[in-house]
């Protein structure tokens, strides 16, 4: 026997238990933006960057991401999966301690490094965008900072013989549009959070 969905009268506010979970937190989302903003400028506006400053400040950049995102996920309070985000904060931590650990790191192996968070980072967020699909309406901001990062993992993957100097504009580029999208995301977390007080 199959049930009809479930209709609210007008006026009624919908439960959205993983949405609500991830707008608690917007301003933690907003800050890994932020975060990914700084990096990229930092790139464009530091363009003679010598291999351990970009393995510095690359490994700090993803350290902190991945602490954000990890923090995002316990605090979510209410019964929602939110293991996708856990497993962006987990894979951020990873790539930023090896990469602080081991700064003598060649330049194809921080390639792979960068490659490898990116494309994994970018999967977990597209999968937590059509969790969120029936929550919200401009879940494409999510399906589209996971779609660019995908794509600029590969894209490094591709070309790894470049080397990770000639990639600093690149990867400048990927990190600020990435963080503008996560920016854009946070605000409309806000502004679901701002209806549900």
């Amino acid at each position: 026997m199959q049930t009809s969905p479930t209709t609210y009268p007008p006026g009624t506010v919908r439960m959205r238990p993983m949405l609500d979970a991830l707008a608690r937190n917007w301003g933690l989302i907003l800050l890994r933006g932020i975060i990914a903003i700084i990096f990229g400028v930092l790139t464009f506006v530091w363009p003679g960057i010598t291999l351990i400053s970009l393995v510095l400040l690359y490994g700090a950049f993803a350290f902190a991401d991945g602490i954000l995102a990890i923090v995002a996920a316990i605090r979510g309070g209410a019964p929602a999966p939110r293991w996708w985000l856990a497993l962006i904060g987990f894979f951020g931590i990873a790539a930023g301690v090896l990469t602080l650990l081991w700064p003598q790191i060649t330049a194809l192996v921080l390639l792979l490094f960068i490659a490898g968070w990116a494309i994994a980072t970018g999967v977990m967020q597209i999968i937590g965008a059509f969790k969120l699909r029936e929550e919200l309406t401009d879940e494409w901001l999510l399906i589209a900072s996971g779609v660019l990062s995908v794509a600029f993992g590969v894209l490094l993957a591709m070309w790894p013989k470049a080397g990770a100097l000639a990639m600093v504009l690149v990867i400048g580029a990927f990190a600020i549009m990435y963080g503008i999208l996560l920016v854009m995301f946070a605000l409309r977390l806000r502004k679901h959070a701002e209806v549900r007080i």
